[in-house]
């Protein structure tokens, strides 16, 4: 499909073919492009499925129950268990695979009981790209990529939600909060809750893009390139709000997405 136009044709097509649909939701760019287009396309017969986990920081939990709001979508909250699986707590690369067949076991288990058929996310062409061991526990569930499959990119989700007048058109990545944490270092709660609370208190002094990376006594404190200087010069109260957490250490560095 040459043309942004045939994509787009391509998805509504493939998105009007199911009877029901339930989508994995995090409130991220790519999944808020396929709950709305679904919506479009099936009307009631969509629903977005968002994991109410530790991993999800409380402020991306509300913007996309405001989000789904926003956009007249029903929206269910679910609890997943993935701090429950050695796998996962284990954090030896593969982590992502333990925590997405969490998210869609508790997917299923409501769609069996919600009477909805199929169940899909929002992985994207450009995901083919990287080693992602959640596709992998989406292919043992079933769990379809309508985006993928109609070969949208990154590019083309964006251009797709500014089109459509969505929030997040311009929205930066957000990975979850364990992937804040070292291969190898064990996920815990009381990690996850540490790196959370040290993003919202440095959010407060302005940064906007921001990742706080949790290396034992050592914050590794991530910013966008174009924030890095004002970063730089606010050190001794970035130090300062995240001693009391017991980071000891400061690192700063420029985000890199590939990280996550």
């Amino acid at each position: 499909m040459e043309s942004f136009e045939e994509r787009w044709a391509a998805l509504r097509a493939r998105l009007e073919g199911f009877e029901t649909l339930a989508v994995a939701f995090s409130g991220g760019v790519d999944s808020s492009v396929l709950l709305y287009a679904a919506q479009e396309a099936l009307g009631e017969r969509a629903a977005g499925l968002i994991a109410d986990s530790p991993s999800l920081p409380r402020r991306e939990l509300a913007e996309a129950r405001a989000f789904a709001a926003s956009i007249d979508a029903r929206l269910e909250v679910l609890e997943t268990g993935e701090l429950a699986q050695p796998g996962y707590r284990a954090n030896r690369g593969d982590r992502c695979y333990f925590c997405r067949g969490a998210l869609f076991e508790s997917m299923e288990d409501w769609a069996r009981r919600a009477g909805f058929a199929a169940l899909a996310y929002g992985e994207i062409s450009d995901d083919l790209r990287e080693v992602r061991p959640g596709r992998r526990a989406a292919v043992e569930f079933g769990v379809v990529a309508p985006l993928r499959e109609a070969a949208f990119s990154k590019e083309d989700v964006r251009r797709y939600a500014r089109e459509h007048g969505l929030s997040v058109a311009e929205k930066t990545a957000s990975a979850c909060l364990a992937s804040r944490i070292p291969v190898g270092t064990e996920v815990t709660r009381e990690r996850l809750a540490r790196i959370e609370r040290a993003e919202e208190a440095l959010r407060a002094l302005g940064l906007r893009v921001l990742r706080v990376r949790d290396h034992g006594s050592r914050a590794r404190v991530e910013v966008g390139e174009a924030e890095l200087a004002l970063a730089g010069g606010m050190r001794a109260e970035l130090e300062a709000r995240l001693a009391p957490l017991g980071f000891a250490d400061l690192e700063l560095a420029i985000y890199a997405r590939a990280q996550g």
